[in-house]
């Protein structure tokens, strides 16, 4: 069933050999580059030396139970085994997304309803924080335009995974299925007649770009200062410490206002628009690829409703993989790992068909 794996053993051995010549870790970047591919390769190698050891146990054990009728329950316990190592085996081979590793910018934009949601987009913000303070990533809210009723108008954060993390548990890996329109169902606050209104915020989620992956030419960029505007301390609204940043030839906009300085303003807005230009050439590369793009839960089409938030019903809905339940008040707490596990799953499936 999985012969292929073999050439799989075969190259991490390959790896291991080199790995141990000090002479490869002279040039650092290929020792990296060994590295990350070393440890893709460690879980496949063990699940397929497991279910093989399994397969060899379920053959001595099949020739005692001919002559032992006691080894029968040990022969269903193994086959329950190796059907489960098979099924890991499966889903550790599926095609894997280059940039499952990476870190994100997440983006949440108020939709149509306006301060309601404002509002909502503040509680998807509380969501994601706490999402990621559960699974231990670290947070940081690069530019924010509150509302006057305390929710967000747009809102930006960066969300960073901590140490060595397993396969298909990167902060890219997780949360790419979060882009789209989350759709919220519920009485505002500001409505007294308890008529629920539905109203929607947008969520972007791009990987966060390293400064080697987009080129960008500094005589491509308009860079235009301004007024910081909102609350603030000292020398907020009294010195053109905001920075905008446009990319000329696409048209692409980043801009911050949130930190004390026109320099640390500069560096954020950066970041933010390394990040969007990453994202235009990784839709540019889907948009060649597409029987691969087929194969994928769709994501990338932001005027699709992906979500449904029914507070009456305490129900959570995703639209793209039937998933269902009624637990919204701790989703909303960031237990969130059901509902990102479904379109997961749903995404293996497909490619998994495909394959």
């Amino acid at each position: 069933m999985f012969e292929a794996v073999e050439e799989l053993v075969g190259e991490h051995a390959d790896l291991e050999q080199k790995l141990a010549d000090p002479s490869v870790h002279a040039d650092q970047a290929n020792a990296r580059r060994l590295n990350k591919r070393y440890a893709e390769l460690t879980p496949i190698v063990a699940a397929y030396r497991s279910w093989k050891e399994t397969g060899d146990d379920i053959e001595t054990a099949r020739e005692f139970a001919a002559a032992d009728p006691d080894f029968i329950a040990e022969v269903k316990e193994l086959e329950a085994q190796r059907e489960e190592l098979t099924e890991k085996l499966r889903m550790l081979l599926v095609p894997r997304d280059p940039s499952d590793d990476k870190d994100v910018i997440l983006e949440i934009k108020a939709g149509a309803g306006g301060d309601e949601s404002a509002l909502f987009a503040g509680d998807l913000l509380r969501m994601y924080l706490r999402y990621a303070e559960r699974v231990g990533w670290k947070t940081e809210i690069i530019d924010a335009t509150e509302s006057e009723l305390g929710g967000y108008k747009d809102v930006q954060v960066a969300v960073k995974a901590r140490g060595q993390l397993e396969p298909g548990q990167g902060v890219w890996a997780r949360l790419k299925y979060e882009g789209g329109v989350h759709r919220v169902q519920r009485v505002p606050a500001t409505e007294s007649q308890g008529r629920i209104h539905t109203s929607a915020a947008g969520v972007l989620v791009t990987p966060e770009a390293e400064e080697v992956e987009v080129e960008i030419n500094p005589n491509d960029l308009r860079i235009d200062v301004y007024r910081s505007s909102g609350p603030g301390g000292q020398s907020v609204n009294t010195t053109d410490s905001a920075v905008r940043i446009t990319h000329l030839p696409t048209g692409v906009v980043a801009s911050c206002q949130n930190e004390k300085s026109q320099l640390q303003n500069k560096e954020q807005a950066l970041r933010i628009l390394r990040s969007r230009l990453l994202a235009i050439a990784q839709e540019e590369a889907e948009r060649e690829a597409a029987d691969a793009r087929r194969s994928q839960v769709r994501t990338v089409d932001r005027s699709e409703k992906i979500r449904t938030y029914n507070f009456p019903e305490n129900r959570i809905s995703d639209h793209r993989v039937g998933f269902k339940a009624y637990n919204l008040d701790q989703v909303l707490d960031g237990d969130l790992d059901a509902v990102i596990q479904a379109c997961v799953d749903a995404d293996a499936a497909a490619k998994l068909a495909a394959a």
